[in-house]
């Protein structure tokens, strides 16, 4: 089975293609992080999956999916960090022009916009990315727990 394959992969590796993988996907969005907020579905299933073949009780399990969520959105974090915490100090210059940085205005002042915009992309998309991956992780284990539980019948 190909599945068992990935499952078993040493977790270095699985955090090395991962970390690849987010910089591509920040990379696609150039900059937005809106596909590394998506991957985070597809990286719940996998956390989830790993972490239920591994863990001795639903605790563990519980714990380790976490664990790995809070670390992958990390990462995140650490990424948009260096990619847009370099234009903060256009925040103490005086003749910085917001208007024709290239972000949507969507507030009143242009500067406002552009702290906005600079507390969502560093802040609240990687934190979007570990509300997905717990959502899709979460979700992947109830579905586990449920076929354990109640046995293959109920899961057709």
């Amino acid at each position: 089975m190909q599945m068992n394959r990935i499952l078993r992969v040493k977790a270095w590796v699985a955090f090395a293609a991962y970390v690849a993988a987010d910089v591509v996907c920040v990379g696609m969005g150039m900059g937005v992080p809106i596909f590394c907020i998506g991957f985070g579905f597809l990286l719940g299933w996998y956390i989830a999956a790993r972490a239920i073949r591994s863990a001795s009780d639903l605790g563990e399990a519980l714990g380790r999916i976490l664990m790995q969520a809070v670390v992958t959105s990390a990462v995140t974090f650490v990424l948009m960090a260096v990619l847009w915490g370099r234009v903060t100090g256009m925040l103490f210059d005086p003749a910085a022009d917001f208007v024709s940085f290239g972000i949507p205005m969507i507030l009143y002042d242009p500067r406002a916009s552009f702290v906005g915009w600079l507390v969502l992309m560093i802040f609240i998309s990687p934190f979007l990315q570990l509300l997905t991956t717990l959502f899709s992780s979460y979700l992947t284990l109830l579905v586990s727990v449920k076929r354990r539980a109640w046995g293959p019948s109920l899961s057709n």
